[in-house]
């Protein structure tokens, strides 16, 4: 697997240490052919800081995380933890900025963006040809991240104080629950029959795009056990 240091250094969220990892070969089918970046303790194992909530560093206090509700979608001990071993090997490349120039990129593959401090996504994304990314943190984050980011929201009520704060939103939601006054819904998702990858739809840019739509809403979704986490929550 082709991939790049990006960052070594303090988590915004504790200061412990983290890494950042760009690898370059995606074979997500929702998000199509994009650059992923992997955010990680850079002394613990995901599956273990998973277990210890040490995971808190990368991912804050993300309702998704196991320590919370367990609907989070990423299966740590596959992706991150061949990251985690591969870059532990040395086997990553130092990065440079501009390296991923006419690229769509993807900004948290694994783990929160605003763990990682504004000026790595500024240099990792110039130049590219869009980007993706969502933040659970968006409340405390670098406001600055607005630009790169969606403010992942669980309720109506998170989106709209979302929008208030200047954020365009993603909006996980019940198979139920309507689609807000100016959201549209996922191109990717199976409820629009997956008409779209996000390489190709480019919604999920933060500020920087698609500024007729405040946010993308989707129904909640992947393996059973995930969604009934997610129910769940909704419903305590």
């Amino acid at each position: 697997m082709t991939g790049y240091v990006i960052y070594e250094g303090p988590s915004e969220l504790d200061g412990k240490p983290i890494v950042v990892i760009a690898t370059d070969n995606s074979g997500n089918r929702k998000t199509g052919s994009m650059v992923q970046t992997w955010i990680l303790r850079a002394d613990i194992e995901p599956h273990t800081a998973l277990k210890t909530g040490d995971d808190s560093s990368v991912c804050g206090d993300c309702p998704h995380r196991p320590a919370n509700h367990g609907a989070c979608y990423v299966t740590v001990f596959q992706a991150p933890l061949a990251v985690y071993r591969a870059y532990k090997r040395g086997s990553y490349g130092e990065f440079q900025p501009g390296q991923f120039a006419g690229r769509m990129v993807r900004i948290g593959s694994y783990g929160d963006p605003a763990a990682v401090p504004l000026e790595i996504w500024e240099a990792y994304t110039d130049g590219a040809a869009g980007m993706t990314g969502y933040s659970h943190q968006w409340e405390n984050a670098d406001k600055g991240l607005s630009a790169y980011c969606m403010a992942s929201c669980d309720t109506p009520a998170e989106r709209e104080r979302a929008v208030s704060m200047g954020w365009r939103t993603f909006r996980v939601r019940l198979a139920d629950e309507p689609v807000m006054q100016g959201e549209a819904v996922c191109p990717a998702s199976h409820e629009a029959g997956q008409k779209l990858t996000c390489d190709k739809c480019k919604a999920c840019s933060g500020t920087t795009g698609h500024r007729s739509l405040s946010g993308i809403a989707i129904v909640a979704h992947g393996a059973a056990g995930k969604v009934n986490a997610y129910n769940a929550m909704r419903a305590a």
